[in-house]
């Protein structure tokens, strides 16, 4: 065999492995699968229930991958983006699939439940993690994500402390609350002893780290509280299947106070902070 040959042999033979390895490339790229902003799908499984599809929370591109997932599970979803009634509905049924109940099947994805549906689809960012639902803070129970949130808005005050006056997980424990309290992330907060002007700084400090939060007030038919539900918290359920924590999310997103008749939100502009959430807001 000359030298010729040889070299247009092995030029054939290079040109081939470049294309095996482009096909390759080519393969694995086709095979990689999705990265899904866990904390944005709570958001929106949130908000887009009673709100409408809202393409400002920009969660489409993570939406719809837990959609189609749920669809390749056989349970009938619209991979359309909108984490509505219907993928409400839908992924309840896939927490029941995996045996959970009540609380843990409030369709809204927690953590576990989450991973597992997207075993070889997708994989999770900014994970949302509850930690303990036996967590206190100041005595009053609550999970580990709303201890952490409420300690850093309570450092954004140093001159007080916060404390509460209803926990977390407390089902039927205050009538007036309509629920809100059954499951997890929902809080109030004491003004008592505070000038109107802390008491406002204590619902920016806490929409700072991610809580929904209002003053409630005599003029609304109550004692003087900050109401505040921690935006993304998946353990956010009612033991009668009602929905008014969950919805107040989209309240606030709107500029509302949460309450039964939807008014507007009585905060003065100066304590209004950007919508935010506590993943977000810490930057994990």
């Amino acid at each position: 065999m000359n030298t010729r040959t040889r070299t247009i042999r092995a030029v054939g033979v290079t040109a081939a492995a470049a294309c095996f390895a482009i096909g390759m490339s080519n393969g694995m790229a086709r095979a990689a699968t999705p990265t899904i902003d866990m904390a944005r799908v709570l958001v929106a499984a949130q908000i887009e229930p009673d709100c409408g599809q809202t393409a400002a929370l920009s969660d489409n591109a993570s939406t719809i991958p837990v959609q189609q997932a749920l669809a390749a599970k056989g349970i009938a979803t619209t991979a359309d983006g909108w984490y509505g009634n219907g993928t409400t509905s839908s992924y309840a049924a896939w927490q029941r699939r995996l045996g959970y109940s009540g609380i843990d099947a409030n369709g809204l994805p927690g953590l576990s439940s989450l991973t597992s549906l997207g075993s070889g689809r997708f994989t999770l960012a900014h994970k949302v993690n509850i930690g303990s639902r036996t967590d206190s803070y100041g005595g009053k129970r609550v999970n580990t994500r709303t201890r952490l949130m409420l300690q850093a808005a309570d450092n954004l005050l140093p001159r007080w402390n916060f404390s509460l006056v209803q926990g977390s997980y407390n089902p039927g424990g205050v009538g007036a609350s309509a629920g809100t309290h059954d499951g997890g992330g929902v809080v109030d907060v004491s003004v008592a002893g505070l000038s109107s002007t802390q008491m406002w700084e204590e619902v920016r400090a806490l929409r700072t780290v991610g809580f929904a939060a209002w003053l409630r007030t005599p003029a609304q038919n109550f004692d003087y509280h900050i109401h505040a539900v921690a935006i993304a918290d998946p353990d956010i359920w009612q033991q009668d299947g009602g929905h008014v924590a969950r919805d107040q999310v989209c309240s606030f997103w709107r500029g509302h106070n949460g309450l039964a008749g939807d008014g507007l939100d009585n905060t003065p502009s100066a304590y209004r902070v950007s919508f935010t959430w506590w993943e977000k807001y810490k930057g994990i």
